[in-house]
């Protein structure tokens, strides 16, 4: 297991490489001149010259690259042009709502998926499931704009029970009733993705019901719950924590229309404002950032499988 860890821990520095390659290429590709975007229209020509002098974007790309680079490896991943702070002090300041809003929701998703996923699948193909299965698919079609609109104008605006936007910061103020102001974002973003844990659980579970060994349980005189939690369900959590896993991660590199919506001050509105503020340093950040998170969640959740299937084994 430890030999494995790191060989994956190892494989992840030439995918970082690849990926900052492929980040840093397209970022410059975006049509516009941020020196131009800071200075506004009235500014001279010279001006606009002199201040990409100054930010060194009048270099070829390698150069900076190379210099780009060279502070990553440091931790320093530049200085936001539009904020004029350090970059990772920029994402940090977002990361404190879209770490909440990923925790919480992902808790309501665990709660909420994955029971009435079991419940399906053992009342398989009565009116039960089939009222769970059209709810699921209902909620995963439904747009998370319109969704989150109509949560605001029924709970803030008709009976005043939550806030309609916004965030102040916990770390800030110190005050844990803010929480109340996440709690239609989170609703918003765990009800499609309840959904579609719902339906993976109920299907995983389903096509593991018709395993022998499930059979051989009953035979054996195994009570029903017992064969449905431990020799079904045990057996099918590993895609289902695969898809959660993942899940998490998307909801961590920022969900821009919840957030726009509920005017979230997260990753997800960070990065749209970046992009049309040409912040190529912030942008970059955020993306590199975000790239590490998948490969992190996704040698975690390789991990766990062992945890779940005794049988699988890493050398």
């Amino acid at each position: 297991m430890f030999s494995y860890i790191v060989r994956r821990i190892g494989s992840m520095i030439p995918s970082l490489l690849l990926a900052s390659i492929i980040v840093f290429s397209f970022i410059h590709l975006i049509p516009g001149d941020p020196a131009q975007i800071m200075l506004g229209d009235q500014a001279t020509p010279e001006q606009v010259q002199g201040l990409r002098e100054a930010m060194g974007l009048d270099r070829p790309l390698y150069v900076q690259y190379g210099r780009w680079l060279s502070g990553v490896v440091k931790g320093d991943f530049g200085t936001s042009i539009f904020f004029h702070q350090p970059v990772l002090h920029v994402i940090l300041d977002r990361a404190e709502t879209s770490v909440l809003i990923a925790v919480f929701s992902m808790l309501l998703i665990i709660l909420v998926g994955v029971p009435i996923g079991i419940l399906s699948a053992v009342r398989y193909n009565s009116r039960l499931d089939q009222l769970f299965s059209g709810l699921s698919m209902l909620f995963a079609s439904v747009p998370t704009f319109w969704l989150g609109l109509n949560l605001m104008l029924l709970f803030s605006v008709m009976l005043r029970w939550l806030p309609t936007s916004g965030f102040p910061s916990i770390l800030e103020s110190g005050d844990w009733s803010n929480l109340r102001y996440l709690v239609l974002p989170c609703i918003t973003l765990a009800a499609p993705n309840s959904a579609l844990i719902i339906r993976l659980t109920r299907s995983s579970m389903l096509d593991v019901a018709k395993a022998d060994y499930v059979k051989t349980a009953r035979a054996k005189g195994l009570s029903e719950g017992a064969v449905n939690i431990r020799h079904i369900f045990r057996n099918s959590l590993i895609s289902v924590v695969s898809a959660l896993g993942f899940t998490f991660v998307a909801l961590m590199a920022g969900t821009v229309v919840t957030e726009t919506v509920f005017s979230l001050p997260g990753i997800g509105r960070l990065v749209v404002e970046s992009v049309l503020r040409r912040d190529y340093p912030t942008i970059q950040g955020i993306i590199l950032i975000i790239a590490f998170l998948y490969m992190v969640i996704n040698l975690l959740v390789d991990l766990s499988f062992a945890l779940l299937d005794p049988r699988i084994r890493y050398s």
